[in-house]
């Protein structure tokens, strides 16, 4: 069986042809978690007749992601479903109707973004994504340059803006804080750019920033979808499903024809959309104010899921896992997990009132993350920890000072910034090397620990200062805090031995 002989409960070409004609929904950003979450929520309002349209998906970084997985299969995928009870859910993936690299379609872009029946446009490129170069380049240069994905994308609005100006809104579904903010700054930050110049009118600048014809919800995402497994291809290829061989881009992106992911999932989205939206609140999405929505995700991001996750991938590398859901059943990982949700975060969490931070931590705690079927790594989560550790501890800590909060209750939050300082070091707690996962500010970092080995001794607050400093990395100057004694503490402790990093936990937890 391959993903040609799926079948669906509508007639996909007429789907197919509705929403290349009058399309309602484009997508930038074709990886997996647009096919595990966005494509199953199109999914189920085409099968529950809601819905006639799919989804067009755009992918502006990995032009392979289109050449070798959706065009070879006529843009069909597999929706695999790990729940932790062992079932497996396999749902057909047919929404989406056209699939286009970037770069190589900027005319059919344009012709789409033109069209008055286009009413959203979401995205899941990363934070990383959302970046804007230093000097904006010239307009002429920006439709035909790859890597300047907002140019592009300011670029087609402003063809929307020339026919007419029919109302949009513009979603970001990334996992990161403001994020429809982040998007909105991006694309003025080019448009201002360009109009300073007089390569475009104000009055395109008036169109973006009228809340009654543009608009860039914020919204809060969640749904675990990591890498393809080799261990659910095999799988699927004892069931007789034939499509299972994962590709591994020059990108270093890793997808497969089938897409693996957790059963919870949560959207929650602000409700401003000025030419209306797809019925997604009749398939789990919730719609709300904006102070719902960033509460719910600081709910997430700072207290419930987000921190406990870099905590586990941190410790998880120095320790030697390579899953995430072996790392919960270890006494020291759990206790310190469940340590830095309960005992640290709740006190100071804010609740969204529409999900309950207890219950939800407790799913995480007790149902997602322990999944033995879901095939997460901690070398994945620990992928750019530099830019995280901001936002999924900050919070915590700045919340503890500004309240006056006694902050010697802050155990698990300086465990985690010595774990990471000490992962920085590239060794893992046995004294055997490993390769850190990719992080824009690893070599930088690097660098301030680069004369300390693992047996060292001493005060090593000089050599740590640069890095517990930064702000930017942290949301705060950590050295001028109470937790910087002890966080180089327990970084001293665990260079000086190997076995030393489980010990300090140990210690510290009072295990």
């Amino acid at each position: 069986m391959t993903l040609e002989d799926l079948k669906f409960p509508y007639d996909r070409e007429k789907m197919r042809e509705r929403t290349r004609s009058s399309p309602e929904w484009l997508h930038f950003g074709a990886g997996n978690i647009f096919r595990a979450f966005p494509c199953a929520l199109a999914e189920r309002m085409l099968e529950g007749e809601i819905a006639d349209r799919g989804i067009i998906a755009a992918e502006g970084f990995d032009p392979e992601i289109i050449e070798k997985i959706y065009r070879p299969h006529d843009d069909l995928s597999l929706l695999v479903t790990l729940c932790g009870d062992g079932t497996v859910k396999k749902t057909p993936i047919g929404c989406v109707a056209e699939s286009l690299f970037v770069a190589d379609s900027v005319p059919r872009l344009k012709e789409i973004f033109r069209s008055p029946s286009l009413h959203l446009v979401s995205f899941t490129i990363t934070e990383k994504g959302y970046a804007v170069p230093g000097e904006i380049p010239d307009l002429g240069r920006a439709p035909s340059d790859a890597h300047s994905f907002m140019g592009q994308l300011t670029y087609l609005l402003y063809e929307r803006f020339s026919a007419g100006g029919p109302p949009i809104a513009l979603l970001s579904m990334d996992n990161c804080s403001g994020n429809g903010d982040r998007l909105a700054a991006a694309v003025l930050a080019y448009a201002r750019g360009w109009a300073a110049r007089g390569a475009l009118p104000q009055a395109f600048i008036d169109w973006l920033t009228n809340e009654g014809r543009v608009t860039f919800p914020c919204s809060m995402i969640d749904k675990i979808t990591p890498r393809p497994d080799e261990r659910v291809a095999e799988m699927l290829r004892r069931d007789g499903f034939c499509d299972t061989e994962t590709v591994v881009t020059e990108k270093h992106t890793y997808i497969a024809p089938f897409v693996n992911a957790e059963a919870p999932e949560y959207l929650v989205v602000e409700d401003k959309f000025p030419a209306g939206r797809p019925p997604l609140d009749r398939v789990g999405v919730i719609f709300t104010d904006r102070e719902t929505v960033f509460k719910t995700e600081r709910m997430k991001v700072s207290t419930c899921l987000n921190p406990l996750h870099t905590a586990l991938a941190v410790f998880g590398c120095l320790l030697g896992y390579t899953l995430i859901s072996r790392e919960v059943a270890d006494p020291e990982l759990s206790a310190l997990i469940r340590r830095l949700g309960y005992v640290e975060g709740l006190p100071v969490v804010t609740d969204p009132r529409i999900v309950s931070p207890r219950a939800f931590i407790d799913e995480v705690v007790n149902v997602r993350l322990p999944n033995p079927f879901m095939p997460d790594t901690p070398q994945r989560i620990a992928t750019d920890t530099s830019q995280k550790l901001s936002v999924r501890f900050g919070q915590t800590v700045r919340e503890y000072i500004s309240r006056g909060l006694p902050t010697e209750e802050l155990v698990a939050v300086p465990l985690v910034y010595a774990g990471w300082c000490r992962y920085l070091l590239a060794v893992d707690d046995s004294g055997a090397p490993f390769t850190p996962s990719s992080d824009p500010r690893y070599d930088e970092m690097h660098a301030h620990l680069a004369d300390i080995s693992l047996g060292d001794s001493g005060n090593f607050s000089e050599a740590l200062a640069p890095i517990l400093s930064d702000v930017s990395v942290f949301g705060l100057d950590v050295t001028k805090t109470p937790l910087f004694a002890r966080v180089a503490d327990y970084f001293g402790r665990m260079v000086s031995s190997p076995g030393a990093v489980r010990k300090t936990l140990r210690e510290a937890l009072r295990i």
